[in-house]
């Protein structure tokens, strides 16, 4: 089993969002190299589930990965954000994968807080400029974080 770390913005999905729901499709990655992380993610590999762009951004939970990577219908729909007008049926770059909810944390662990960890050091969501919203997360980093909650 792999892990990794996925972040959305809450306004878009939350950890709130996805207890809710159960599982849902995680779509709309637009950037190359996130999307070949995607592609490498297998059924029961588990995601931190990290909350961005919004007053507290930090890991609120756990996901895991129920479908493997396929061909995202988003960028085919062009009613949506995340239509790419250069993909087609026969020829789409983008993937996507479907989740399910694990566990929400009790209190999200704040960007602040994961970078003072020196277990996390490596891990390169607390590095500045690192934009990325999919990353792969070490099995060291994993428990690391999980002794956080």
């Amino acid at each position: 089993m792999a892990y990794w770390l996925m972040k959305s913005e809450p306004d878009e999905l939350s950890i709130s969002n996805l207890q809710t729901l159960g599982q849902i499709r995680w779509d709309g990655v637009r950037n190359y190299q996130a999307r070949n992380f995607l592609r490498e993610m297998a059924i029961a590999d588990e995601f931190f589930f990290y909350h961005s762009s919004c007053p507290e951004p930090g890991i609120a939970g756990i996901g895991k990965i129920i479908e493997a990577a396929y061909p995202d219908p988003t960028a085919l729909d062009s009613h949506s954000h995340y239509f790419d007008a250069k993909a087609s049926d026969e020829k789409n770059p983008w993937s996507a994968v479907d989740v399910a909810f694990v566990e929400a944390f009790g209190n999200v662990l704040s960007l602040g807080y994961l970078k003072q960890q020196t277990a996390l050091e490596q891990l390169p969501l607390v590095h500045k400029g690192s934009r990325l919203s999919v990353m792969p997360v070490t099995a060291e980093q994993w428990a690391a974080v999980l002794a956080l909650r």
